[in-house]
């Protein structure tokens, strides 16, 4: 029988999963790397209950992946930004974006696209490196995730949080 946590694991896996395997975090980690920082758009972009998704960035600010930053004193506000431990996790964001869309493939296509920002490049998750250019790939403010041609819809382009 699984266990609720990976406490008995001596495993660097199971570790990272006891930060970011609870369902709906990397959907979380996923939107902030796209810019979304505040409540209400992560429950608009998510989709989930506003207690699930207040645990889920608790959970993720306890951590360190998210902090938490005032923007409005009256009334209290805040957004959540990705730590520099936050922005570590680009390369698992891209390339689980990247196992889905040639593994468990929308028919339309990639609902999203991550492109090198200076040349336009498709940016290759794998080798973290453009495709086009060849420059390598160690920062989000170097990506931009316009929607691709399996987006439900058309949003505003998001770029890849700061």
């Amino acid at each position: 029988m699984l266990g609720s946590d990976y406490d008995g694991q001596n495993c660097s896996i199971a570790r990272t999963l006891e930060v970011v395997g609870e369902r709906w975090s990397l959907l979380v980690i996923r939107d902030a790397f796209l810019g979304v920082r505040r409540f209400d758009d992560f429950q608009r972009s998510l989709g989930l209950s506003r207690n699930v998704l207040a645990a889920r960035l608790t959970r993720l600010v306890e951590l360190g992946v998210l902090t938490k930053v005032a923007y409005s004193e009256r009334p209290a506000r805040y957004e959540y930004r990705l730590t520099d431990r936050g922005r570590d996790l680009l390369p698992v964001i891209l390339t689980l974006a990247d196992w889905g869309d040639r593994h468990a493939p929308n028919p339309a296509g990639p609902p999203r696209v991550f492109l090198h920002r200076d040349c336009g490049g498709h940016v290759d998750a794998r080798h973290m490196r453009c495709e086009a250019c060849g420059a390598d790939i160690d920062s989000p403010r170097q990506i931009t995730a316009p929607p691709g041609p399996g987006a439900k819809s058309a949003p505003v382009p998001l770029t890849a949080a700061e």
